[in-house]
């Protein structure tokens, strides 16, 4: 097949859409659904990240999209008790690729509703059976075993978009695509994320375990394909906070560290004893945990919301205890898609317990950023790559 007709492009009136080869086979196939071009975009784009993300850290790993950018990306580590709780998969057999989701998915849970989700690995019968569980618009995979493919196709009445792509594909080396009637032309970005772009480290301190190289990998490989500006907060191997498409780096930095904070309160002590009335939908419960998290709470709580959601009325978390709480962490890492301009990056990523920093370096300011890294003893790489993506 040499082209795939769609509904239509990013919006209802943009007609005719398609997905094409200009010469050759398209090398993946619909084997379930009616993926559209956003889809398309998406999986495409994952389908990258996960690849890559493999060949770099030798993992099963896995990523969550929504509109061309990704909520979370991870490797398929196996989940402690306390995630296995978080991200709702209590007493389900896990594999490595399904832990990989998972913790893919659980770095925004709210952002990763109506996600896109991208397998490194054969998609197995316990992946397939967390992914029926989520509001989910479709999956993109080498393959799929029949059992996987059997739970996928009674998922959203059968309508599921399941996606398998030739994983020996390569694409061209020179890309194109069209703005305004106008076409662009570039060379595709094929640079390899590695350790080895982590030797140059231009703190004081100079210890990095390998914990925290592959979490530089990782932050790195995400924010290749995220778009720019953008930057991500690593812990455990796998995205806790993705900041994108903002205009300041400064913004990146802050959105990308409200969501690794959320990450962390969802590990507190009140968080974990929530207790949410019968029946509760998953996505209820997401939208629940992140309006207790929000400065508003205490409104809902006055307004008596809490009573459709949870059996007893939950303790507030107060802004000290959330302070405190943020403050025992330790052990992030932050990668950047381009240079820190200022120092305030690094201030507002340490008030999230990061301890390691991945950049491109090239400011005229790298003096002042090196500085602020070295007053918390903090590692800093400068890989002297930038990974602008558009």
């Amino acid at each position: 097949m040499t082209e795939l007709e769609l509904k239509y492009g990013c919006n209802p009136n943009q007609k005719p859409a398609r997905i094409f080869m200009e010469s050759g086979e398209l090398p993946l196939q619909v084997l379930n659904g009616k993926p559209g071009y956003i889809n398309f975009l998406d999986a495409l784009n994952s389908w990258q990240l996960v690849k890559e993300l493999k060949e770099a850290t030798g993992l099963p790993a896995a990523a969550s999209f929504k509109h061309v950018s990704p909520a979370g990306a991870a490797v398929g580590t196996p989940l402690t008790e306390v995630e296995k709780k978080i991200y709702f998969a209590e007493n389900m057999p896990l594999s490595p690729i399904a832990c990989a989701y998972i913790r893919a998915r659980g770095a925004d849970r709210l952002c990763s509703y109506g996600d896109w989700a991208a397998l490194s690995d054969v998609c197995d019968v316990e992946t397939a059976r967390y992914l029926a569980l989520e509001v989910s618009d479709g999956v993109i995979a080498p393959g799929y075993t029949e059992e996987a493919l059997a739970v996928l196709k009674t998922k959203r009445k059968g309508g599921y978009n399941v996606v398998q792509i030739d994983p020996g594909y390569v694409p061209k080396a020179v890309e194109h695509k069209d703005v305004f009637g106008i076409t662009f032309e570039q060379g595709r970005n094929n640079y390899a994320i590695s350790a080895d772009l982590l030797t140059n480290l231009v703190t004081d301190n100079k210890q990095l375990p390998e914990q925290a190289k592959r979490d530089m990998i990782l932050a790195l490989i995400t924010l290749k394909y995220t778009q720019s500006n953008s930057v991500c907060y690593a812990k455990d191997g796998q995205a806790i906070g993705v900041g994108a498409g903002q205009q300041s780096r400064i913004h990146c930095t802050r959105l990308a560290g409200s969501k690794a904070d959320n990450w962390l309160l969802r590990q507190h002590p009140k968080v974990l004893g929530l207790q949410f009335v019968d029946g509760i939908r998953r996505p209820d419960r997401d939208n629940a945990i992140d309006v207790y998290l929000s400065d508003e709470y205490e409104d809902v709580l006055a307004e008596g919301v809490w009573q459709n959601t949870f059996k007893v009325k939950p303790e507030v978390l107060t802004a000290e205890e959330k302070k405190a709480w943020i403050a025992t962490q330790s052990g992030l890492t932050v990668g950047s898609d381009a240079f820190f301009p200022f120092g305030d990056n690094v201030e507002r990523a340490h008030k999230s317990g990061v301890q390691y920093i991945v950049q491109p370096g090239g400011s005229i300011r790298d003096d002042h950023v090196i500085a602020t890294c070295n007053k918390y003893r903090m590692v800093m790489a400068f890989t002297g790559m930038r990974l602008f993506h558009h």
